[in-house]
């Protein structure tokens, strides 16, 4: 799910570690467009908190742009775009399904399971290498194999603004707190 082609699963194994060694994780790359003009969206994230602001992507594009123009792995020309997964983010990692329990979410398969492909409900964590929900009017909660998911993200709700709004509070109070610091120390 972090990559749809095989030209997208290469980018990845070249991207990756570049990322990681910035101290970011690539939450989702897909290289659209045709032969002539071509973009290179990737959303990532800190791998520390989980949180991405412009001098985060601007810092990854520039480490991810020195190892494209050395490796060169796409034809022509394209565009690359690093950004944020945002608020209603896209869930491609088994371990998202659990960052998020408790969150509403969507999923497709690329089969039907319980007579359906399409699910939406409340994240309800991981069991193994299954994602767990609670869907909406039914008691039980369903299990759907992570390896069936083709397209999963969150659905912006009140609890999801108010986390991204808890977070960006804590981001700015720390920052405040670490400014006031460094002028004490001058």
């Amino acid at each position: 799910m972090r990559g749809k082609t095989a030209e997208d699963l290469n980018l990845l194994e070249l991207l990756d570690p570049v990322a990681e060694a910035a101290g970011y994780a690539i939450v989702r790359l897909r290289l659209m467009g045709g032969a002539e003009t071509r973009r290179l969206q990737i959303m990532a994230e800190r791998q520390s908190d989980g949180d991405m602001v412009v001098e985060d992507c601007a810092r990854l594009s520039r480490a991810i742009s020195e190892i494209m123009d050395a490796a060169d792995p796409i034809s022509g020309e394209y565009t690359l775009e690093v950004s944020s997964p945002g608020v209603d983010r896209p869930l491609t990692r088994l371990a998202d399904f659990a960052t998020f329990e408790g969150h509403e979410a969507k999923i497709e398969l690329d089969r039907l399971a319980e007579g359906r492909k399409r699910f939406r409900g409340d994240l309800a964590g991981i069991e193994g290498d299954q994602v767990a929900l609670d869907l909406e009017g039914e008691d039980e909660t369903v299990l759907v194999p992570f390896a069936w998911i083709v397209e999963a993200k969150l659905v912006l709700t009140d609890a999801l603004m108010k986390r991204g709004a808890d977070i960006r509070a804590a981001r700015l109070a720390a920052e405040g707190q670490m400014s006031e610091q460094q002028q004490t120390t001058e």
